[in-house]
């Protein structure tokens, strides 16, 4: 009933390996590349152009399309991938420090921030040292939090459930959904105050393997199970 109208923007940039940063590849000052040359398709925006139809799933296999168009056009292309925020993480995670304090630390994690950081900041507790201006910006203080912060939001990803047993987040679910993998977290990839307001700087790659697709979204949408790499299970694990 809307012919012609766009209903969903899909950015894609065209790069060598899998992207890390967003900073990084929405950089205008960076010389621009070959699409010949790059090896990877990362979609870093996805955008709901209809603002009544905001909130309505638009299907299981959008990006399946967008996959499928760019593999026709673009043979050369090995990878698909997403560079994704995780929007509720840092929400979650400041109703956990309240109710799980020191418990939400491991020993290791504990040893390592004594010995990182100086013995004023040692002594704070995580919450307080991610209530720092610019927290990421403090070498020591990013170095200090980087394994526990990285361990918390695979476990936001991969145990949070919404009451019907979907992932809290709500772009894991979309990506879930439509197929992909979870298959990297990327350490302060986005230092942008919304980015670090959301998730902690933290984003995350999903993957999307033409020959897994369809399984994963079989195994997501019928059993809840998440496709997840080995590197992001033994965050959770550790």
């Amino acid at each position: 009933r809307m012919p012609d109208e766009p209903l969903i923007f899909v950015e894609v940039a065209l790069v060598q390996g899998m992207a890390d940063n967003v900073q990084s590849l929405l950089d205008e000052a960076a010389p621009v590349g070959d699409p010949a040359a790059a090896n990877t398709a990362i979609f870093y925006s996805i955008s709901n152009c209809q603002r009544g139809l905001a909130g309505i799933s638009l299907g299981d296999f959008l990006i399946k399309r967008v996959v499928d168009s760019l593999a026709a056009e673009l043979p050369h292309l090995k990878t698909y991938a997403t560079l994704s925020p995780i929007p509720g993480f840092r929400a979650w995670l400041d109703k956990r420090i309240p109710e799980e304090g020191d418990a939400l630390l491991m020993p290791t994690e504990r040893k390592a921030m004594a010995q990182l950081l100086p013995a004023d900041l040692a002594a704070q507790g995580l919450g307080d040292l991610l209530a720092r201006p610019r927290w990421h910006a403090e070498e020591p203080v990013a170095q200090a939090l980087r394994a526990p912060l990285l361990r918390l939001a695979a476990r936001y990803l991969l145990t949070e459930k919404t009451p019907r047993g979907r992932p809290l987040d709500p772009v894991a679910h979309f990506h879930l959904t439509n197929g992909a993998r979870m298959e990297r977290l990327n350490w302060l990839a986005d230092v942008s105050p919304k980015g670090v307001q959301q998730s902690a700087g933290i984003m995350i790659n999903y993957l999307y393997r033409l020959d897994e697709i369809d399984d994963n979204h079989e195994a997501y949408t019928g059993e809840g199970r998440i496709a997840a790499s080995p590197s992001l299970l033994r965050l959770v694990k550790t």
